[in-house]
Formats: C-alpha cells, structure tokens, sequence
C-alpha cells in the first residue's frame, strides 16, 4: 500500500471516507467493489482507536435479546457468519461458558435457558460456511459440579451451573481492519493514514465537494473533491460533522461510553473457553484466555469530554478489578496483577437509556442533505460484527445520491486480501510442513495473522537471516517488521509493535525488543537518532499504566 496523499495530483473522487477504523474501512472497500474511485483518510493510524479495543470477540451480541433487539441479534448472528467465510485465518468459532448464580434473576440458568434457545434458533445458518472447519454446535447445559471441575477459578458460592454456546473470537482485531483496507485497495481505492480532515469543501448551493486535508507527515495541506463523503469517525463523528456547520461546532451530540480491559499473566482459566460472571449489579464482564494470559473486560459507562483527550485511567482499573473480585476467584486480583491495559470511546445512538450499559449497539446513517449539507453522510453507533453489512445500506444511500445503479453487493461473497484460504486446516498443516526452518510457533503466528500473506514475512526472513531473529513467546520474528513497513503503511514505533504485529499488545516488550524493532524502521524510514528515540519514548509511554 501507498500513502496516495503524498503524490495527490488533484484527481478528483466520486467517494470520500474520513475514518480508518472497521466502519470506515468497510465503507470503502465496499465502495470500491461497486466500481467507484474512493478516498480513504485517517487522520492517525488505521484502526487505532474504538477498532483496537475490543474484546476480541465477533458476536451476535445474546445480551441484545433482553432489549428485545431481535433484528440487531439476528443481523449480528448472520455477519459472524460472513466473517467466518470471508476472513477464516481471523475468525474462529470459540465456547464461551456463561456462569449462573441464584441472583439476580437475568443470571438465572432456566430465564438464561430462554435466550439461548433464541439464540440458537437465531442462528440456524450458523453452520452454512465455506470451511467444514468453522462448525458451531448448539448451546448446552452444565451442572455447578462440572463448572468448578472444569474452571475451579469460578466461585463457588450461589453458583448453579452454566451455559456453555459458541460464538467466534476474532484474533487480532487490528490486522482484520487492515485486510478489510487492502481489499478496497486491490479493487483501486486509494487510502492515507496520518491525514487529518480540518474542514470541507463547499460548492455554491452549500453542498459539501469535499474536505481540506492536512499530510501530518509532509506537513501539506490539499484539498480533495469528490460527489460524496462518508464520515465514518466513529466517537468523532460529531465533530467532523461541525467542521460543516458555520459556527463549527459539532460537539456534545454523540453520546459516547468507555470500555476498559486488562491483562494479566495470571493463569485464571483452564483455556478451553472463555467465561462470562455478572456482577451483583448485573453488569456482565469476561475473562478470555489470549496468547497464554487472561484479557478481562469490559467496561461501559458514559464519557464526556472531547475523545481526544481521553485515557485510560488507574480509577477506571480499579473498578474493573472489582467487579471481577467480588465474583470470580478469589477475589486478589490486584492492580499490580496488571500487565498491560487498553481502552477507548464507543459511539452510542440512543438517548433514551439513562446509562451506556443497556444502549443499543445499532447504527445509523444520516444523509446530511436534510440538515443542509447535501454531499455530506454520516454513519454513527455500530459495531463491529456488522460494519461490513452497515456498508452495504450506506453504498444504497451514496447510489440514490449519485442517481446512479451500483449493483449489488458482492462484499460477502469474496475473501478479503490475504485471507484466500479454502480449507484452514489444510492451510496450518501446509505452512507447517514446507517451512522447517522456521519454528513451529512462528509458523503458527504467521499464518493466523498474515493468512496467504505469511510466505512473504518467509521470505524476507530467508533473504536476511538477521530478520529470522525472535522476539516473543509467539515466535513473532523481525521480519514482520520490514512487511508492515514495506507493505502496510506502518510509519511509527507504535504502528509496527501495536496494530501490524503483537509485539506490543501484550504491554512493554522491553527495552531490548523496541530497540531492535526501532532501529529497522530508522533504515527504512530514514530516521535520525533523535528521531529513535522520540519513538522508543512515545512507545514506552503508551505501554505504561496508569498512576
């Protein structure tokens, strides 16, 4: 991939999307599939806000069924499935044991019992996938006794057993968005990371033409045209949209809500599944065995403020810590337990609920035309099971915009870029047998994270040996850093050890591992030695908790 903004010849586009996190780069590789010239820009790195912080799970959100959001439910069921298929070495159907205690009365196992047959009626396509390796079984019920055999960190007291159903867990969030922005660059959109919009243009009728765009690494400003934009900023939208209105002010309109995780070394599960407590308030959270630690999460309550100005904090750790020790375990987990944690905004469209807990997860999509801003749509809310299905109603605004037929979607029934993958078991057993100098780990992190991507990383690793080296327990090797630079728009420390590896993800990796990582992108990047450590140091800061 190219930053096109850095030889932008003032070509002019039918569609603009601001905003590379998974809504955005859904809207653009569908834009892009139905023929249209597209734009995409972000304003920092791809997928590095709400798109970076999730639990990692792709869901058909069975919590959404005591709001009686059936549709929302059934739609989110039908995209994991679509995800399964098109993006196989990402999304992989996983159990999750829903813990039942006596109280309160949502957390009963037979009220429980209702939902899940719901659930699995829901789903009744579930098991119509590309792969044989993607089958999802019906839920089922277990006794208090075969909990704590099989999870003795669940606390015993009021417990009266579990559910245990399946939904997928989607293994590396980032580098999914990532493939969703390489596919819509292989069907010819053109994208740029660290491009910021500061304002639109505006034709004689008031119509938005397009945005005024800062190249924040050239330091440039262009301007862009094009028949549509999309604002697909996510808990920014609000204020992207006020960049139109005359006073410029978009802010307070978007309700937004914070959620935190954690991770801890500390072994809490067996590794078999992943397990949902509620709290006695009847708030749920999960512990979700990843990469040999325990990720806990989530947290779910209204943030005001400007979004950019938020942080994760040592208060919003602490009352996760809580929730988890007044149900699960014994009850000392500790901040010092901490290893790393990770937090962001959620865009939330209902007003109606007094807190963010029970709000819906749904979307909507603003033709601005009605506020005086014809040219301008605005998608907020979602999430990201169904941004590519979002997509899709968004490109059948932006064709009756354009008075113009752009054909059906064809989004579902294709893999995404580096993910042509037809039988994924048949693929790790390849990748394992014909690569045998390269360890068995580094294998198997190469070809989850990279799919049919992965004999590249092989190749620069063959060619120099140097970029064999290894860097973690996953058998991460620095060769995947040259490819994110070469290859995926990587332009910092931060880019490279976050969202194209997980040589991050994990918390600091040392000293030692960022050095290593920093001085390969200083040969690729050009970088002087003040400018190493401006990035080790912006890294280092990143990676530390909160005080």
């Amino acid at each position: 991939m190219e930053r096109f903004i850095e030889n932008y010849k003032n070509e002019k586009f039918d569609v603009i999307v601001i905003g590379g996190g998974i809504t955005g780069a859904s809207v653009a590789y569908e834009a892009a599939t139905r023929g249209l010239k597209v734009a995409l820009l972000e304003k920092k790195d791809f997928s590095w806000a709400t798109s970076a912080v999730t639990s990692k799970m792709i869901h058909g959100g069975l919590r959404y069924l005591v709001n009686g959001e059936i549709g929302l439910v059934r739609e989110s069921l039908r995209e994991r499935r679509v995800l399964e298929n098109i993006a196989p070495n990402f999304v992989y159907p996983a159990a999750m044991m829903m813990v039942h205690n006596k109280t309160p009365l949502k957390n009963n196992k037979w009220v429980v019992k209702i939902g899940m047959l719901m659930y699995d009626l829901l789903s009744y396509d579930k098991n119509f996938t590309w792969d044989a390796c993607k089958k999802i079984p019906m839920h089922r019920t277990i006794s208090r006794e075969e909990v704590l055999q099989s999870e003795p960190q669940v606390r015993a007291e009021g417990l009266t057993g579990a559910s245990i159903f399946y939904d997928c867990d989607s293994i590396f969030p980032e580098r999914l968005t990532l493939a969703f922005i390489k596919s819509a660059v292989a069907y010819g959109a053109k994208v740029a990371n660290y491009s910021k919009v500061e304002g639109f243009l505006m034709g004689a009728d008031n119509n938005v033409t397009g945005v005024r765009v800062k190249d924040l690494l050239e330091n440039k400003m262009h301007e862009i045209s094009a028949s549509v934009t999309i604002n697909c900023g996510g808990p920014w939208a609000d204020i992207v949209l006020g960049l139109a209105k005359p006073d410029g002010d978009g802010s307070g309109t978007l309700r937004r809500s914070e959620g935190i995780h954690i991770i801890t070394a500390k072994r809490l599960l067996s590794g078999n599944c992943k397990i949902g407590c509620m709290t006695p308030g009847g708030r749920h959270f999960f512990l979700i065995p990843w990469r040999n630690h325990t990720l806990i999460g989530t947290t779910d309550k209204p943030f005001t403020g400007n979004p950019d100005d938020y942080k994760v904090t040592k208060a919003s750790i602490m009352e996760l810590l809580d929730d988890v020790n007044s149900s699960f375990g014994d009850g000392k987990l500790s901040y010092a337990d901490v290893k790393h944690t990770y937090g962001g905004l959620r865009p939330l469209v209902e007003e109606e609920t007094s807190e963010t807990y029970s709000s819906s997860r749904k979307y909507e999509i603003y033709d601005n035309k009605k506020d005086g801003l014809d040219g301008l749509i605005t998608v907020e809310g979602g999430k990201y099971t169904t941004s590519r299905n979002l997509a899709q109603h968004c490109l059948d605004i932006v064709a009756r915009k354009m008075g113009r037929s752009l054909g059906k979607s064809i989004t579902k029934q294709h893999y995404l870029s580096g993910c042509e993958i037809t039988n994924l078991c048949d693929f790790f057993d390849a990748v394992q047998r014909d690569n045998k100098d390269f360890s068995a780990a580094t294998l198997n992190y190469l070809s989850r994270n990279y799919g049919a991507e992965y004999a590249e990383i092989i190749k620069l690793a063959r060619k120099d040996k140097a970029l064999a080296e290894t860097l973690n327990d996953d058998g991460e090797i620095l060769a995947e850093a040259v490819y994110a630079i070469r290859q995926e728009m990587a332009r910092t420390l931060s880019d490279i050890v976050m969202r194209r590896t997980g040589i991050g993800t994990l918390g600091n990796p040392g000293e030692d591992v960022l050095r290593k990582v920093a001085a390969l992108a200083a040969r690729e990047l050009q970088w002087d030695a003040s400018r190493v450590e401006k990035e080790i140091a912006d890294t280092v800061k990143l990676l530390t908790l909160p005080v």
